[in-house]
């Protein structure tokens, strides 16, 4: 979200930066609907100073026994509580509108983010590791589970429709396994901290982190009006909504491992098979909240971050920077690391690590004092998959599968799952 000022500062360049995400230009709009709250600002503050001036001399008038003047005043005292009263609605109506408009516009991009429609204008900054090769025709982690009989796709959809899957022993055992290993990374590996948030949360808290109003059709919402989160960034960065952090703690850095909720209505048709878009998935999230002068690196390092996991699970994978055009809606800049998938034959996104700038800070109203006695600056925020259980999972499969149809188990798994292989049926 951003700061009027910004725009009347500098609106030409306001509406090229939209224009960079392909979003209309705003400007105009938004300074019409700030103009119009000025001025009825203005005319409050003016019937305000009168009321007070009024006020004051039905005193005199009557100090004076000027019985006629003092009513006159009354009167003049009267109209004029009115005629603030429906200033007041009318400031609250066009701030509510001026917010709406405000929120419903994507951040701004980074310099060095490319320009582009869609994903195949994404920028790839590396590759690491090698893909595996296979003297036997490779499958994917659907056939594979299927056929190990501990991936059930049509008992999850007796249960509950399409995009779930049932996962049982061994299987679901490794699935555990790495979702422990990837919180015990970050915490021991990493300094990040380790919490349990709720995964039901209120309107404000999916607004400051952008997914309201915008995206609200992509998230599961209770009978009581509360949302299941649809990642752990929600609660973990809402940690520090409404208020003033001690500069001297930044940054901020929070982890957690939890079940996520998404409707996925924008998704139909894709990744329909097996388990690569689920309405249910878990994930190990990072969040990091830090000053402006901290952000950028930060990016880098939560990145590397969630790098260290797929190295250690001996994952071939790529980072990409993601182009304006693909872009999520509150990020400055994001980088994508995807995981290679042998049954598929190319790399899949099991990562994004982003930078959002003040963006969210302004929505959640959290700030900090650089000094003790200093006035409050907006905090910046980033968040980051460290990495999606699910997928990781599908790459451990498709990575580390054998000809019979056993899977193997990363050695650094082993001592979470007890095991060394998944034996084929």
């Amino acid at each position: 979200m951003f700061d009027i000022r910004v725009v009347r500062d500098a609106p030409d360049a306001f509406d090229a930066a939209l224009a960079k995400r392909g979003a209309p230009p705003a400007a105009s709009r938004l300074l019409e609907l700030d103009d119009e709250r000025r001025a009825i600002v203005s005319r409050l503050q003016d019937a305000q100073t009168a009321r007070n001036a009024a006020s004051k001399a039905i005193g005199k008038a009557k100090a004076t026994r000027n019985e006629d003047e003092a009513q006159r005043l009354i009167g003049e005292v009267a109209e004029l509580k009115t005629t603030i009263q429906t200033g007041e609605e009318q400031e609250r109506d066009v701030t509510q509108r001026l917010h709406a408009e405000l929120s419903a516009l994507p951040n701004m991009v980074l310099a060095d983010v490319p320009v582009g429609e869609d994903e195949d204008a994404n920028v790839e900054l590396r590759r690491v590791g090698e893909p595996p090769k296979f003297d036997f025709e490779v499958r994917e982690h659907d056939a594979i589970g299927e056929a190990l009989g501990l991936m059930d796709f049509e008992r999850a959809g007796k249960l509950a429709g399409s995009r779930f899957t049932v996962l049982t022993g061994k299987l679901a055992r490794l699935e555990r396994a790495l979702g422990q290993f990837m919180i015990d990374r970050h915490t021991e590996a990493h300094g990040y901290t380790e919490v349990s948030p709720p995964l039901l949360v209120r309107d404000e808290a999916v607004f400051g982190t952008a997914q309201l109003p915008k995206f609200a059709d992509d998230l599961f919402r209770t009978t009581d009006g509360r949302w299941l989160i649809p990642t752990a960034e929600v609660p973990l960065t809402n940690l520090v909504a409404g208020e003033i952090l001690d500069g001297r703690q930044l940054p901020l850095r929070v982890t957690a491992l939890t079940p996520c909720f998404r409707s996925e209505a924008g998704s139909a048709g894709r990744d329909v098979r097996g388990m690569l878009r689920q309405h249910q998935f878990t994930k190990c999230e990072m969040v990091s909240v830090t000053t402006a002068e901290q952000s950028l690196d930060e990016q880098e390092r939560m990145t590397g971050c969630a790098e260290a996991v797929l190295q250690a699970l001996g994952l071939a994978y790529r980072v990409v920077t993601l182009c304006t055009g693909d872009l999520g809606f509150g990020a400055r800049r994001t980088y994508d690391i995807e995981v290679w998938l042998p049954g598929q034959n190319t790399y899949r996104e099991i990562s994004s690590c982003s930078v959002c700038g003040d963006f969210q800070a302004r929505r959640m109203n959290a700030r900090y004092r650089p000094e003790p006695d200093a006035s409050p600056l907006f905090v910046h925020t980033l968040n980051g998959s460290g990495v999606a259980v699910g997928r990781a999972l599908i790459a451990v499969m498709e990575n580390y599968q054998e000809a019979d149809g056993s899977v193997r188990v990363p050695e650094v798994l082993v001592p979470y799952t007890g095991f060394e292989r998944i034996d084929a049926k």
